[in-house]
């Protein structure tokens, strides 16, 4: 990875966190100098003097930058702890305000579970899924039943919330399809229930030109949720789906209850 490269990736980082082009260039340029003027920061940055005063201005209202104010003015930016800490905190004042407002606006009537039977929604991209997948883990309060196909799924944070719901009471079952992926997730997870799951027919051909199946998720046997990875070119091979559905009557969720659990081992 050539020298360029971090920095272009830092800056985009930048942007991400609400720093505009020139700010992060410049702001980039003084983490690497103890001092700097507008012109030593232009010829690093490759920003043009005249907008360094404009992006330093900024940098210095965040908090970012401190000014010395000689002829020239030298400017230098904070440790990088003290940068990080406060794009942090801005990060989450905003986040914290989003949620006051999308609280704001939530007036809509709760959904009975009647109106919601039939209701399959679709998920799409792995980090949306993952994450929905913790959420569902963390809120169990009775059961969790998990078929794992892809042995590159579970990660720390996922074996950690199992415990916790471990430690909490909540019964958890844990199935893979090999015996390979059955003796990685009882190295992490050996207090729990371990089975080698009896559904080949369900999960399909392991065949990069199909739909395969990635994980089973089912949650005080009434919220599922099922994810594929399906191939796509525009996502580097394999777009990673899923379809998530509530409810004891709902018709998907009590389909793929009984198909579980009729590929539990007898005990």
């Amino acid at each position: 990875m050539s020298g360029e490269e971090p920095k272009a990736e830092a800056v985009s980082l930048l942007r991400d966190l609400g720093l505009k082009e020139y700010e992060g260039r410049c702001f980039l340029a003084l983490a690497q100098l103890s001092t700097g003027t507008a012109k030593r920061i232009s010829e690093i940055s490759e920003v043009p003097r005249t907008r360094v005063y404009d992006a330093v201005r900024v940098l210095e209202s965040k908090g970012l930058v401190e000014v010395q104010h000689t002829t020239p003015q030298k400017f230098r930016a904070v440790g990088i702890e003290e940068a990080i800490e406060i794009l942090r905190q801005q990060f989450d004042t905003q986040i914290d305000t989003l949620q006051s407002h999308l609280e704001a606006l939530d007036n809509q009537p709760a959904i009975d579970d009647d109106d919601r039977v039939q209701e399959v929604w679709g998920l799409s991209g792995h980090d949306g899924i993952e994450s929905r997948a913790h959420g569902l883990v963390e809120d169990a309060e009775s059961e969790i039943v998990l078929l794992v196909v892809d042995e590159e799924l579970p990660t720390e944070a996922l074996y950690d919330q199992l415990r916790d719901a471990v430690d909490r009471g909540v019964e958890v079952i844990i199935g893979g399809e090999t015996d390979a992926i059955v003796a990685q997730l009882g190295t992490e997870m050996s207090s729990v229930k371990m089975f080698e799951t009896e559904l080949d027919w369900l999960l399909g051909p392991s065949d990069d030109d199909e739909v395969a199946i990635s994980r089973l998720l089912l949650v005080d046997r009434k919220t599922l949720l099922v994810s594929s990875f399906c191939p796509d070119a525009d996502h580097d091979g394999a777009h990673e789906q899923a379809v998530f559905a509530d409810g004891l009557a709902n018709g998907v969720v009590v389909l793929i209850r009984r198909i579980i659990f009729s590929g539990l081992p007898t005990q």
